[in-house]
C-alpha cells in the first residue's frame, strides 16, 4: 500500500471564523480604550524626577518598598547610568520640598545617600509626546502602506497596513484592559511590533505573488493557502525564537523593562497571528487575482517577442 499523502493545513478554511475573532478582538479594544483607557506613565502625565547617587549600590526592590511605606503611590524607580544612580520619578505636583522628602525618606533606614539632581516636568510635555508619537504611528503605517504598493501591488499594501494597525489596537486593549502602565518603552515597544509583524507579512505577500505567477491551477484562496503552507514553519520558528529572548528580558530584565516585554510578547504572538489570517485574509476578500500580478510587456519589447518567435523565411519555403 502507498503511503497517504499528507495534505497541507487548510488555512484558508477557517478565514470566516479568523474574521469573526479579529473584528471581535478590535472592536472589544476599542471599547476598553474608549472606557477605561490607558494609565498613562509619567513621561506622558508629568511630574517629578529625582535623582540619587547611593555609596553603595542599593536593591531597587527595598527602594520601591521605602517608598511605599512612606506613602507615595505612584512612581518609578530605575539605575540611571550606573549600579549607584538611582532615578526615581514620581507623580507629584511641583514641589520644592520633594526632593529633599524623598531623599529623607530613603536616608532613614541608614543608608549613605546624597541629592544629585531635582526637575519637574509639565503635563504639557507629556500632552506633546502623546500628540508626537500618535502621529509617528500614523506617518508609520503610512510610509508602510506607500512602500508595500510601490514594491508588490496596492492591494497587497493594503493587506499589510490594515493587519499592523490590528495588531497595535490589540495590544493596546489589553494594555487599557489591565491598566498596565503605558509610557515611552511601551510605546517603543509598539513601533517594535509594527517592524516585525511587517517583516512577517512581506514573506508571506513575496511568497504568494511569487505563486500566483508560477501555479497555473487553482483559485486565490488555494494559491495563498500553498503560500501560508510554504512559509509557515520560518514564521513558527521566527517566532519561537523571538518570544524566548521576550521571556527571558521579561523575568531577568527588572521591572524597569517589563512593560516593555509584555508588549512585545503580546505583539508577536499577535502579529504571527495577523500576518497569516489578517493579511491572507483580506486578499481573498480584495480579489487578487493573477491579472493583479502581471507585469505587462513593453510596447517595443512586444513587437521584438512577436517577431523573434516567428520562423525564418527560408524555413518557411521548404
Amino acid at each position: 500500500m502507498s503511503e497517504v499523502e499528507k495534505k497541507p493545513i487548510d488555512f484558508m478554511g477557517f478565514r470566516k471564523i479568523a474574521s469573526v475573532v479579529s473584528i471581535a478582538l478590535v472592536v472589544a479594544a476599542i471599547a476598553l480604550l474608549a472606557v477605561r483607557g490607558l494609565n498613562l506613565g509619567l513621561d506622558f502625565t508629568g511630574g517629578t524626577s529625582v535623582e540619587l547617587e547611593y555609596q553603595q549600590a542599593p536593591a531597587l526592590d527595598n527602594v520601591r518598598q521605602t517608598l511605599e511605606s512612606a506613602g507615595y503611590e505612584q512612581f518609578v524607580v530605575q539605575n540611571f547610568g550606573s549600579d549607584t544612580t538611582v532615578l526615581v520619578r514620581m507623580a507629584e505636583s511641583e514641589n520644592d520640598q520633594l526632593a529633599a522628602e524623598v531623599t529623607a525618606a530613603l536616608s532613614a533606614g541608614g543608608n549613605q545617600l546624597e541629592l544629585v539632581s531635582s526637575e519637574f516636568v509639565g503635563s504639557q510635555v507629556g500632552d506633546e509626546l502623546k500628540e508626537d508619537s500618535g502621529l509617528g504611528m500614523l506617518i508609520a503605517l503610512a510610509v508602510v502602506l506607500i512602500y508595500v504598493g510601490m514594491r508588490f501591488q496596492f492591494k497587497f499594501g493594503i493587506a499589510s497596513v490594515v493587519p499592523l494597525a490590528h495588531d497595535v489596537i490589540i495590544v493596546l486593549g489589553v494594555f487599557a484592559l489591565f491598566q498596565w502602565t503605558f509610557d515611552l518603552s511601551v510605546l517603543a515597544a509598539l513601533l517594535a511590533v509594527i517592524g516585525y509583524s511587517l517583516n512577517d507579512t512581506i514573506v508571506v505577500a513575496d511568497r504568494i505573488r511569487e505563486n500566483f505567477r508560477k501555479m497555473r491551477e487553482g483559485g486565490s484562496e488555494h494559491i495563498i493557502n500553498e503560500s501560508i503552507h510554504q512559509t509557515i514553519s520560518r514564521t513558527i520558528n521566527t517566532s519561537g525564537t523571538t518570544l524566548v529572548v521576550l521571556f527571558a528580558l521579561y523575568f531577568l530584565g527588572g521591572e524597569a523593562i517589563n512593560n516593555f516585554a509584555l508588549a512585545l510578547i503580546i505583539g508577536v504572538v499577535v502579529g504571527t497571528y495577523s500576518s497569516i489570517y489578517v493579511s491572507a485574509n483580506l486578499l481573498v476578500a480584495l480579489g487578487v487575482a493573477r491579472e493583479d500580478l502581471i507585469v505587462p510587456p513593453k510596447e517595443g519589447l512586444a513587437g521584438q517577442e512577436e517577431e523573434e518567435e516567428q520562423p525564418p523565411e527560408w524555413l518557411n519555403r521548404m
